[in-house]
């Protein structure tokens, strides 16, 4: 994310993409950070120039983070048969198991040289994770029972996100958010809850809007969450 975000300050075009075997400081939102072993993940970021238009701001950042995420969800089945589950925002989870997590950050939004770099990681080989997360985390062979061929799945990467982010592009974004909405069957009829200034909030979740924001039904009404965080309980 560092190097994709040194390239975009330097005005790379968009397309390029950036693999790594390991990452020595992978980071997730909210400035957590995300183990990632030599050899036991794949982690990509992309540079992506959406035109600016209309959707520029939160919502264009929400939507390229739901298209990635069915893309990412797209290429996993395509290299292994398996089908993980979108969480809202920007997880794919097998069992409430953290599987691949995507992190997209904007450079001068609103503008003519707005841009987006988009990090997806995915755990692929077993691998010993911190004990902070080794409960929360699974892997793709670990939940297939084999092995999994890397080369594949970023051949796979490659194809599903640029698809995926040409169709938001293209003002497909109902596409997107239909295909979103099928895989992340926690986005409705599940109990939540988050932090607020007042302090927390529980309800049950109502879906997302067609901004990506989560809608939550709480004793008071529905709450349309954009950011923070959200807790399955």
């Amino acid at each position: 994310m560092d190097l994709a975000a040194e390239a975009v300050q330097d005005g790379a075009a968009e397309g390029v993409v950036i693999v790594a075997d390991e990452q020595t400081a992978g980071r997730g939102r909210r400035g957590r950070s995300w183990s990632s072993p030599a050899g036991a993940g794949l982690y990509l970021s992309f540079v992506l120039r959406p035109a600016l238009d209309a959707d520029a701001g939160v919502r264009l950042l929400a939507l390229v983070t739901l298209a990635a995420g069915v893309a990412v969800r797209d290429a996993i089945i395509g290299a292994s048969g398996l089908a993980p589950e979108l969480k809202w925002p920007n997880d794919l989870v097998m069992d409430r198991r953290k599987l691949a997590g995507i992190l997209a950050e904007g450079f001068a939004i609103g503008t003519a040289s707005q841009a987006i770099v988009l990090g997806v990681g995915i755990n692929v080989q077993r691998a010993s994770y911190p004990p902070a997360i080794a409960a929360r985390a699974t892997s793709l062979e670990a939940e297939l029972g084999r092995s999994v061929d890397r080369t594949s799945l970023l051949d796979q990467l490659l194809a599903a996100v640029p698809a995926r982010y040409n169709r938001l592009c293209l003002g497909e974004a109902d596409d997107i958010l239909r295909a979103w909405r099928v895989a992340a069957p926690s986005a409705r009829g599940a109990r939540v809850e988050w932090s607020t200034p007042h302090g927390p909030r529980h309800g049950v979740t109502a879906g997302i809007d067609d901004a990506g924001a989560l809608l939550v039904q709480t004793d008071t009404g529905v709450e349309r969450i954009v950011a923070g965080e959200i807790r399955w309980v």
